[in-house]
């Protein structure tokens, strides 16, 4: 998280010096600034131990465009939260739907005002730093409000104490959305985003006891926590899972399996008497997954202690 009084860092790209000297000079005085002027050195800075804190990128760029550079951004979990501004020539409503499809956060078009451009800039550095120290500070995933990967961190192992010393059998469903990859490249990660939080409120509305409890784990995954169930009540909850999804009959036109998005889902249970480390149980759940995929997608595959 930064220092509250430290520069916020702007990585401008464009292939134009005379643009990136606009620019800079522009908000030179506010922000640190980073430059690049091709596609492929503006992913090396984003990837940096110095991440920016907000991007301005051109779109007409010679080899890598600036499209090209968003979604690659947008398809890797350590930039996929940087917000993105595209300021470019292009100035037609389907090219600013079109980016800001891909998970841009704004569009300006040029030639632009000075004034709108450090408006919208510093409207969208302060967000970014709003969520950056939200989520740094709090256990709810900044996209989908749902309990994040360090909350079930915190709770898997509490959880998981209680069940040895209390002799509680405890499932774990690790959940991953199928061909989440194609959703993406063919709807935008705008789509992407919004695809997940309605996956992942459906998760959670689905669970009926206030102690069963939904997760993000990481990007397209989830994860579910089943205290005190039976192996049929386990797979009941994986299967109500699975239909709440098809429920939500969210177009997918490039999936191999329905013309909607489906889940698959990897079950793990442990039953009361068995002494299954916390770390074993996970891997079960992960590799109960892999074979929900294997077998076809859109099911539920369970592995249970012997």
């Amino acid at each position: 998280m930064k220092i509250p009084d430290s520069k916020a860092t702007i990585l401008i790209v464009d292939d134009a010096a005379t643009n990136i000297a606009l620019l800079s000079s522009l908000l030179q005085d506010t922000y640190k600034i980073k430059v690049a002027k091709n596609g492929p050195k503006a992913l090396e800075i984003a990837r940096s131990a110095e991440k920016p804190d907000l991007i301005l990128l051109d779109v007409e760029m010679p080899g890598m465009d600036g499209y090209e550079v968003c979604e690659k951004l947008k398809s890797s979990s350590l930039t996929n939260n940087i917000p993105i501004i595209f300021v470019t020539a292009r100035n037609d409503v389907k090219d600013e739907e079109y980016g800001l499809n891909l998970g841009a956060v704004d569009y300006i078009s040029k030639p632009f005002h000075p004034t709108i451009v450090n408006i919208r800039v510093k409207n969208h550095i302060a967000l970014k730093l709003k969520s950056d120290w939200l989520e740094e500070l709090s256990m709810i995933d900044g996209l989908t409000h749902i309990p994040n990967r360090r909350y079930f961190d915190e709770t898997y192992e509490k959880k998981y104490k209680e069940t040895l010393r209390d002799k509680k059998t405890f499932a774990v469903l690790m959940i991953d959305v199928d061909y989440f990859k194609s959703y993406n490249d063919h709807y935008g990660h705008g789509k992407g985003d919004e695809c997940l939080t309605h996956i992942a409120s459906s998760l959670q509305n689905t669970l009926q006891r206030p102690n069963d409890m939904a997760f993000r784990y990481g990007g397209e995954e989830f994860v579910v926590l089943l205290q005190n169930i039976d192996r049929e009540g386990a797979k009941k909850v994986a299967a109500n899972l699975i239909e709440s999804v098809h429920s939500l009959n969210i177009t997918h036109e490039y999936s191999s399996l329905q013309p909607y998005v489906t889940i698959s889902v990897g079950i793990a249970f442990k039953d009361h008497d068995c002494m299954i480390d916390k770390e074993a149980l996970i891997k079960m759940a992960d590799d109960a997954l892999y074979d929900a995929k294997e077998h076809g997608r859109d099911r539920y595959v369970e592995h249970f202690t012997e």
